[in-house]
């Protein structure tokens, strides 16, 4: 019997899990028409496989008509919902895993222009800033109805076979009763605490008269929402003592902080950059007032933090989401003595910011995740091994390395730099994103432990690829910054590369132009405005940083407003001049004939990369395949077998910014599926 505190059993209840490491309930946007069909199940039997003890799905499965999801939830009050999710909770119960789902009524956090456009409801009529929606204020028979929906949800799911539900309580309905900044209602639902938590407890007894007292039944709530006028600590803990009293819940999932501004969501799910575990405390807090089970999650990436909350007594059950996405197979690796193998979350949040902006929740640099039936996380080994040269060690030359290895082939890679990373590399030079080295840092062990062979300071030209006889040849060289965008003055500016390279020192008056919306832009008026200068962040887009993202630009933001620096949106850099020892750059825009100057003694530009291609293209005669890429082979992850040049001695291909400036996911994603199939 192993005697790490993750790896022990717990018991809830009448429900035994096999050891102390959960996913907490999130929505990774994967239903199909409302419903956790192939690829959501997938996604989920990966990890029970694994070997986790409880996977909790949806973040949150809705309840009511009136309550759409604004990012691809499960519909819970749909009939249909019980065979997928039988199905799901089937097969992860084969593989050891318990199963439950999180259900809500989401309140005034959506919109009414989703789904049936019906309007959202809430406590009182004040708008979440989040989702921009005015909610109609609950009358008696919205109250009564919305209850009943509960109950029906629990029962089906109930039906379907899961071991519990988890009622989602922070920043939902059940939040906006019980909170006196969102509640407007008189007695019995409104004015005191009592009354404001009646509708929970209500919910609580509608949903235990359908499921009877043997079916486990959680909340997951925030017990202090950290906004003046919100639910205090002394409030969370008062309401900590009731849920456990009451014997309507089984556990209590512990949150901190607010979700209804960008801010506040990246409090409560912290991002890169910020401190690791940052509510573990309160949440162990919480366990010792109450003496009840107690679950938790919140920036919790690593193994050793998450075995601290254990074996500390802080919490009876830890939740490693976010890592879950990155490394499925973590319970799996530590028990088998690999756990410096594990795929390291960076904690890039590339996975939530995307369901925020209406996409599928993927995992910035394992590929696989949500892709399970096309993209499965485990190499198969080659039937025929091969010689692959790979030029450039970047985060796509990296995984192709690493990939092409475990696929049992002889792997040479050619590198400029004295070091691998390329733009990642310079990108970690910035404090707030230094965590994202591991990206490389995971790729670099994994190829070392593989026998890969790496040249540093090796600028491969095309005889010295072709004296190594490869079978294969990728062509991982990326891109450099790009910044000839103006009809005069070209040669005035410098690039956002420059800045974070230290190349080129910052000025003293500014104008950062991004049309690119990407991190570089930010990272360098960030470096450039904490040396006291005056900085303009301009672009020609509606709103700055498109790419970077809702919760990623928080950091950015609560930086910089400190700074002197302001934003312009909707203006375009056209030219610069030199007058004197400044400059002027002279702007317009697309929605009108406009022109205005700005005086400064920098020009910063962030417009992206050009391929940087030479090599690629002096091979290309010479290849098999003339460089070409089957793209539906690519898709369906099959062989590449193009060959419009017979005499062609190997197959050569490009990959990420070689090819085209994207990001790390689609560098990496790239790599991934092309040679895997080699």
């Amino acid at each position: 019997m192993s005697t790490d505190p993750l790896l022990q059993p717990y018991q809830l209840k009448h429900l035994t899990l096999r050891n102390r490491v959960m996913i907490t309930s999130h929505e990774p946007a994967y239903p199909e028409d409302g419903m956790p069909k192939d690829v959501y199940r997938a996604y989920h039997v990966e990890r029970a496989k694994a070997g986790v003890a409880l996977t909790m799905t949806a973040g949150s499965a809705s309840v009511s008509r009136d309550s759409p999801p604004v990012f691809n939830n499960i519909l819970a009050w749909k009939d249909e919902v019980v065979g997928w999710m039988k199905k799901l909770t089937d097969e992860c119960h084969n593989h050891g895993a318990a199963v439950m789902i999180q259900l809500t009524h989401l309140g005034r956090r959506t919109r009414w222009d989703k789904a049936d456009w019906l309007p959202a409801v809430s406590a009182g009529h004040e708008r979440e800033a989040a989702h921009r929606a005015f909610p109609k204020q609950v009358e008696d028979w919205d109250i009564a109805r919305i209850i009943q929906d509960y109950a029906d949800a629990a029962e089906r799911m109930h039906a379907s076979g899961v071991d519990g539900i988890e009622l989602e309580a922070y920043g939902h309905l059940l939040e906006q009763f019980a909170s006196p900044r969102t509640n407007n209602l008189d007695a019995p639902y409104g004015g005191s605490f009592d009354n404001r938590l009646r509708f929970t407890f209500d919910v609580l007894r509608a949903i235990r008269k359908r499921v009877g007292p043997d079916f486990i039944v959680g909340i997951r709530y925030s017990v202090d929402e950290d906004l003046p006028g919100g639910l205090t600590r002394e409030d969370g803990l008062d309401m900590s003592h009731r849920l456990k009293h009451s014997g309507l819940v089984d556990f209590l999932n512990i949150v901190k902080g607010h979700i209804d501004t960008d801010p506040g969501l990246t409090d409560l799910i912290p991002v890169q950059g910020m401190r690791n575990a940052p509510h573990l405390d309160l949440a162990g807090e919480i366990r010792a007032a109450t003496k009840f089970p107690t679950f938790h999650a919140a920036k919790i990436p690593d193994v050793a933090t998450a075995r601290h909350a254990i074996a500390s007594g802080k919490l009876d059950m830890v939740g490693m989401t976010r890592a879950h996405m990155t490394d499925p197979h973590i319970i799996a690796k530590i028990f088998a003595g690999e756990e410096d193998r594990i795929r390291p979350c960076v904690g890039a949040n590339y996975c939530l910011d995307r369901i925020y902006q209406g996409g599928a929740a993927y995992c910035i640099h394992n590929p696989s995740t949500g892709r399970e039936l096309d993209m499965p996380h485990q190499i198969e080994t080659a039937e025929t091994r091969q010689k692959i040269v790979i030029i450039g060690a970047g985060p796509a030359g990296l995984e192709a390395a690493r990939v092409a290895a475990e696929r049992g082939h002889e792997v040479i890679v050619h590198e400029a730099a004295n070091h691998a990373g390329g733009q990642i590399r310079l990108t970690s030079l910035n404090e707030r994103r230094r965590e994202m080295i591991s990206i490389i840092d995971w790729r670099l062990q994994e190829c070392n432990r593989l026998g890969v062979t790496f040249h540093f300071n090796s600028f491969a030209e095309a005889s010295d690829v072709l004296a190594e006889n490869p079978d294969a040849v990728i062509v991982a060289t990326g891109g450099l910054p790009h910044t000839e965008v103006l009809t005069s003055g070209n040669e005035l500016v410098v690039s956002a590369w420059d800045i974070l390279s230290g190349d080129v020192k910052p000025g003293s008056n500014v104008l950062v132009y991004d049309d690119a919306g990407d991190h570089p832009g930010l990272m360098a008026a960030e470096t450039i405005a904490q040396t006291g200068a005056k900085v303009e962040v301009m672009t020609p887009d509606r709103s700055f940083a498109p790419e970077v993202m809702a919760m990623n630009l928080v950091p950015y933001m609560r930086s910089m407003q400190h700074l002197d620096t302001t934003f312009t949106v909707t203006w375009k850099l056209l030219s610069a001049r030199r007058d004197g020892n400044q400059l002027v750059a002279e702007i317009g825009s697309d929605y009108g004939d406009v022109r205005r100057e700005r005086h400064v003694d920098q020009i910063v530009v962030n417009h992206g990369t050009r391929p940087l291609d030479e090599l690629y293209f002096d091979l290309k005669p010479g290849a098999s395949n003339l460089g070409a890429v089957d793209y539906q082979s690519m898709i369906d992850s099959s062989p590449q077998n193009v060959c419009p040049n017979p005499n062609g001695t190997y197959k050569l291909f490009r990959i990420g910014d070689a090819v085209s400036a994207r990001n790390t996911h689609a560098a990496i994603y790239d790599a991934l599926r092309l040679t895997r199939t080699l």
